[in-house]
């Protein structure tokens, strides 16, 4: 466990950091995806329409979005460390209410405090990046640390079916609650102390760039970030193409596949592993580039370009014709979605390390109120074609048809505009 001389966190040190710290974002992100397979025990019990099913899920989103402001604060502030741990025991609540609940009313609530509890997940890690990994390896701490959600996404598909023959959906709760009590204790007790926890730099070789400031002082710096022009290009873009994939993966992608094509509970939970393990190995490719092809922001609003033309192409496609509906189209969809996440991370690099939390909280802030939006809005689009006697496959067509045409305005903002693709010089060198 070694400090380097450049200040940076070396060998069984870095790793530590690395994997307690992601923990926390695999149970996040599963938590966040596993209403997709358990969906038809849920609705069976409970009885929910796609409506009240999308309401339920993407309250998650509701308890993540009101946070996100004061987590950036936190992290600045206390550290992503302590937040994160903290916050771990909240969700851990969450799944427990969850699991213990009776009525609509106490489910979204639990989902909601849920979200409230894994609102620093990826961010707690990103802020940790800065604070222990070189700046050249941002990109990629990025992209791996969502390689790292996206195994906890992989759990919650054909292990949680495999899981639900000895228990049922409540079960499985409790089970993730007593996962997130320990998940906290190694964040706590496992990772060093850095900066902006005790006011010093006696392991990260720099000091506090939050420390002094008045709370208000802390509540200005987003004044400062949504004065960048890069910033809300990019989370403009982030809310409707990552916003869009999140809201499918983590909820529809499921039922489009278990309803759209017809395939059983099991067979349904196949493909959401097959499609999220090919996500795992983009992200892990995508680690191993990023440093290199996303070094600049010229290059990465190209590249964010081309993502969102094929993203929306592909979704068209899907919508549009049954041939290209089936499971590996879907797969090449999440493969386009991986050259977001170094992106998201860019945003956080535009920024001094003091602003570092409040940049990328703001950020996903506005990614997942479109979350929220995108997938809750789905359900109501789908209960109301359905309710004007369109048959669910048809309804559930039209309703991604509107997810692609959403794309359509991501790339426009990416395209047009002063700093626009179109508009920026050739050069890529730094």
């Amino acid at each position: 466990m070694t400090i380097g001389a450049d200040g940076w966190a070396r060998g069984g040190l870095a790793v530590r950091i690395f994997l307690f710290m992601a923990s926390g974002y695999f149970m996040s992100y599963g938590l966040r995806a596993i209403n997709a397979t358990i969906a038809p025990e849920l609705v069976a019990e409970t009885g929910l329409d796609n409506a009240r099913l999308g309401a339920l899920t993407s309250a998650y989103f509701v308890g993540f979005a009101l946070m996100q402001l004061p987590v950036g604060i936190w992290l600045d502030r206390f550290g992503p460390r302590r937040v994160n741990a903290t916050l771990m025991l909240v969700a851990a609540l969450g799944c427990l209410l969850f699991g213990l609940a009776s009525s609509f009313a106490t489910l979204w609530f639990a989902r909601m405090l849920l979200g409230v509890g894994m609102s620093a997940g990826l961010m707690a890690c990103f802020a940790s990046s800065r604070l222990w990994f070189a700046p050249g390896l941002q990109t990629r701490m990025a992209a791996w640390t969502v390689m790292m959600g996206t195994m906890g996404v992989l759990v919650a598909t054909i292990p949680v079916r495999h899981a639900l023959a000895w228990t049922d959906w409540r079960g499985v709760f409790f089970i993730c609650a007593a996962l997130l009590v320990a998940i906290s204790a190694v964040m706590a007790f496992g990772v060093p102390r850095g900066r902006g926890e005790s006011g010093s730099a006696a392991t990260a070789g720099a000091s506090s760039p939050a420390g002094g400031q008045s709370f208000l002082a802390l509540l200005a710096g987003y004044r400062e970030v949504g004065h960048s022009s890069y910033f809300w290009r990019m989370a403009i873009v982030g809310a409707l193409n990552q916003g869009s994939f999140i809201a499918l993966q983590t909820l529809w992608v499921g039922p489009w596949f278990n309803r759209v094509l017809g395939f059983s509970p099991e067979v349904t939970a196949a493909a959401l592993f097959a499609f999220n393990a090919t996500l795992l190995g983009g992200y892990l490719v995508t680690g191993w580039l990023a440093p290199r092809v996303l070094s600049v922001p010229a290059r990465i609003l190209r590249v964010a370009a081309i993502g969102v033309a094929i993203s929306m192409v592909m979704l068209a496609l899907t919508a549009a014709a049954p041939v290209f509906s089936g499971v590996i189209t879907w797969i090449i969809i999440a493969l386009i979605s991986c050259v977001f996440t170094p992106i998201q991370a860019s945003v956080g690099m535009q920024f001094p390390a003091r602003l570092g939390g409040r940049a990328l909280t703001a950020y996903n802030l506005i990614v997942f109120v479109a979350v929220f939006i995108i997938q809750a809005g789905l359900g109501f689009v789908v209960d109301a074609l359905i309710g004007q006697g369109l048959g669910e496959p048809d309804a559930f067509r039209v309703g991604l048809a509107v997810v692609a045409a959403l794309q359509v305005v991501a790339l426009l903002t990416l395209m047009v505009g002063r700093g626009g693709v179109l508009h920026r010089p050739r050069q890529d060198t730094p």
